[in-house]
């Protein structure tokens, strides 16, 4: 029988809590392979095991479980018995025609009842292919690696382990409400808050129709990326340009981009309260714009009694790049748009706003207004993996 052996390694260290991080890990693993015929997942000794059908197609198998979060490693591997002859027997008849210059076995025992220690384990079996192979043995660092997990009664064995993407199953950490425009930094953001366990509702703001309408497609397909690691999204995309023409009319041009972010904020907390969303989420990083110095960012998140979340706020943009890229968002961030926050964007933005300069700015601004225009043009879009699914509404 084929199955696919998984190792989580931050949910062990759980303690009496590990069980509902395992269960809720089993349930995003049901989602995720559900079009793919498998034929069982359950719990067995530490691992998960998930039983393939005969038609699975492993290359499929193998990305979505590459985007499931709380997968340390995992492995396509053979359930066979854990009697040590024929353990040894299976393993050389699926060898096929690999040829390495050097191998090694590599042995645990679930079950320490087992008669035969670990190290006698790899002695035996390690014997074994050696004398059917000729193949050097080099265990510090073999070509090819023979995994034995032996449980109670019975074993696996499989040849190398495929990294899986680590962090907290979806579902453990809450809810978060992420601002995601459609540049590189803040679906990171997003996918970093994904990776802790949360399921983030994302809110988009555009500038349609004063502009062309690329940056709200960009958002979707964003949108589409990462509902593949958290199975289903919600999207808000709020219409902003109306409400920047207003603040152009009445705020000083140098605090222009600071009352735009404030009033973001603002109308991403009141989606937030619908969601039942804890704290927002932003892509900024310290220094990377204007609007991002220590000073800024702290008048910023004053506009908001929830918290805000900055993930990337120490990394520079070499790493933000790398992990856009390892996620699969990067190409679809750098293609050009009209984005919101260019519109009506002051040549000389001021870098340390004050909170009086602000607040004195938006006084003459019908800021209560500006958030319920935000608020009530809102369109929601709902996004579903596998078998993508969308509808709008407002």
């Amino acid at each position: 029988m084929t199955s696919v052996i998984i190792h989580y390694q931050e949910i062990a260290l759980k303690g009496r809590n590990r069980p509902w991080f395992v269960e809720r890990l089993l349930h995003n693993l049901r989602v995720a392979t559900s079009d793919l015929g498998v034929q069982h997942i359950h719990t067995l000794m530490g691992r998960i095991e998930l039983v393939l059908s005969r038609d699975g197609d492993w290359e499929v198998l193998r990305e979505r479980l590459s985007t499931t979060f709380g997968i340390a490693n995992f492995s396509k591997a053979v359930h066979t018995s854990s009697h040590l002859d024929a353990l040894g027997d299976r393993i050389l008849a699926d060898l096929g025609d690999r040829d390495p210059q050097s191998f090694a076995i590599a042995a645990r025992r679930a079950d320490k009842r087992y008669p035969i220690s670990s190290p006698e384990i790899e002695r035996q079996l390690g014997a074994r292919v050696k004398a059917a192979r000729g193949w050097r043995v080099d265990l510090s660092r073999p070509e090819l690696t023979i995994h034995v997990e032996v449980l109670r009664d019975h074993a696996f064995y499989f040849f190398g382990k495929e990294r899986g993407p680590g962090g907290l199953p979806i579902g453990v950490g809450g809810r978060v409400a992420c601002l995601m425009s459609g540049g590189i930094d803040s679906p990171v953001a997003v996918w970093r808050m994904m990776r802790r366990g949360c399921r983030a509702q994302l809110i988009h703001f555009h500038a349609y129709p004063f502009v062309s309408s690329a940056s709200l497609e960009k958002a979707r397909e964003l949108a589409s990326v990462l509902t593949r690691y958290q199975h289903r999204t919600r999207l808000y995309a709020v219409s902003f340009g109306e409400i920047q023409r207003r603040v152009v009319v009445s705020a000083p041009t140098p605090l222009r981009t600071i009352i735009y972010r404030r009033l973001m904020l603002r109308i991403a907390e009141r989606l937030a309260h619908w969601e039942g969303a804890r704290v927002l989420v932003t892509g900024e990083s310290l220094g990377q714009v204007a609007s991002q110095t220590l000073e800024n960012v702290t008048v910023i998140g004053r506009a908001v009694s929830m918290p805000v979340l900055r993930p990337l706020i120490a990394m520079d943009k070499e790493e933000v790049i790398a992990d856009a890229q390892r996620i699969g968002t990067y190409d679809i961030s750098i293609l050009p748009d009209d984005d919101c926050c260019q519109l009506f964007s002051p040549k000389a933005p001021v870098t340390r706003a004050t909170a009086s300069s602000v607040d004195a700015a938006e006084e003459s601004l019908p800021v209560a207004e500006l958030i319920e225009a935000g608020v009530a043009g809102a369109t929601v879009e709902e996004f579903k993996f596998p078998m993508v699914q969308s509808a709008t509404r407002q």
